[in-house]
């Protein structure tokens, strides 16, 4: 099997530099000011507000990791939230029955349209979360070749608009207040999914055909009245706009009727310095504030800085050390403590808990909580550490007990 493709921002050096010479020209602003540091014990922020993106190694049946006691470590380490892709081209690889191998049909049975779908990858992540008390947030993400559009360069994205959004309902159907998964699995804490994320990073070209406003909002539209016939208080979280996304939320606005699309904005913001990162979300903030859309929350779906400073031929002005990393981390957490309720924070998310660390891989693929190793052990690295005491103390918990939910005080 194939390792789901992760859910990182392919940002490349050049457009790093320009992300963060603008972050330096608007911090000296008078308009956003300065960035305080955390000062006195604030509320505990609320549940599922601290999360992790999970994929590569750990979603990768060839590593042999054990899901369901990555999770429950997950949990002792204050996580709350997973956001995962559900994989449509893995869901639905096949058109139509008569294209389904004849020994593979056992794995499918009948989706939207008619079409075969498969359930089994997403069943276990959903099935080991809710066991855990972790919420998830998916990202419905990767079309299937026989409804793909080219794109020169990166993933193909959907030619049609209707399967993908028959998908979403499907996975709606199945996951969310009413899903059958929790009818056919009696014995599960059912934990229902209401929050829905529409593809990644559509402003940039190795996720989206550009330009992408007009295409990408017409498969907002149409998924949307999908998810929401299907669960009417489900909840549509905006594709996480990345690199200058303060400026590609503009462009969305710009078309009528699309902010009622989507109820919660993403972002994925990779910038050198944690005080970057707040000033990232405040140019967010001050662009959905422009615009006339105060009151939507804003969610941080990604934010990171990978340990691959000497592993790695790819130079982003955010790559560092392992210790580099821990320390970004146990400087950040209070500061999106400190600021949350001022920007709209709802959630965030650290991509990503496991990376699959080698020399020479991608500088993403250093970014994780912890490492896998070309032996095939996991190994702790110092960001967990740093994690965990920033996360706890977001929750004002001095220890979780067996799920998320629960806090030992």
């Amino acid at each position: 099997m194939l390792m789901p493709v992760p859910l990182i921002s392919r940002v490349r050096p050049a457009r790093a530099t320009v992300v963060a010479a603008v972050l330096a020209i608007l911090a000296a602003t008078l308009l956003l000011g300065g960035v305080p540091v955390a000062r006195a014990r604030s509320a505990a922020v609320p549940h599922s507000f601290v999360g992790v993106d999970i994929d590569g190694p750990l979603l990768n049946s060839a590593t042999g990791l054990d899901v369901s006691n990555q999770m429950s470590t997950m949990v002792s380490n204050g996580v709350e939230s997973v956001r995962v892709a559900f994989n449509w081209a893995a869901a639905q690889p096949y058109a139509s029955w008569s294209a389904v191998p004849t020994g593979a049909r056992s794995q499918f049975v009948n989706g939207p349209a008619g079409r075969p779908i498969s359930y089994a990858s997403t069943d276990a992540v959903v099935g080991a979360a809710a066991r855990h008390g972790l919420m998830v947030l998916p990202t419905l993400l990767y079309a299937p070749a026989w409804d793909a559009a080219k794109n020169p360069s990166g993933f193909v994205t959907p030619k049609r608009d209707a399967p993908y959004a028959e998908f979403a309902a499907a996975m709606v159907r199945r996951y969310g207040p009413h899903g059958t998964f929790w009818s056919n699995n009696p014995s599960v804490a059912k934990l229902p999914i209401r929050m829905w994320q529409v593809w990644n990073e559509p402003n940039i070209a190795v996720y989206w055909r550009q330009p992408f406003a007009r295409s990408y909002v017409s498969l907002l539209r149409l998924t949307r009245q999908a998810v929401k016939h299907a669960d009417g208080g489900a909840k549509i979280v905006l594709g996480a706009l990345t690199n200058l996304a303060w400026r590609s939320i503009g462009q969305i606005y710009a078309i009528k009727g699309a902010r009622h699309l989507f109820d919660v904005v993403s972002v994925n913001g990779f910038t050198s310095t944690p005080a970057d990162v707040i000033l990232y979300l405040r140019l967010m903030r001050h662009a959905m504030d422009r615009y006339k859309d105060t009151t939507k929350p804003l969610m941080a779906t990604e934010l990171s800085w990978p340990s691959a400073k000497g592993q790695t031929s790819q130079r982003n002005d955010f790559n560092t050390t392992q210790n580099g990393q821990a320390r970004n981390i146990a400087a950040l957490l209070p500061l999106i403590g400190a600021w949350r309720t001022r920007i709209g924070l709802s959630a965030f998310y650290y991509y990503t808990w496991i990376g699959n660390e080698f020399k020479g891989a991608p500088a993403f693929s250093f970014s994780g909580l912890l490492r896998y190793t070309n032996s095939g052990q996991v190994k702790d690295k110092p960001a967990l550490g740093a994690f965990r005491r920033g996360a706890l103390a977001l929750e004002r918990c001095r220890a979780k007990g067996a799920t998320a939910s629960r806090c030992l005080h």
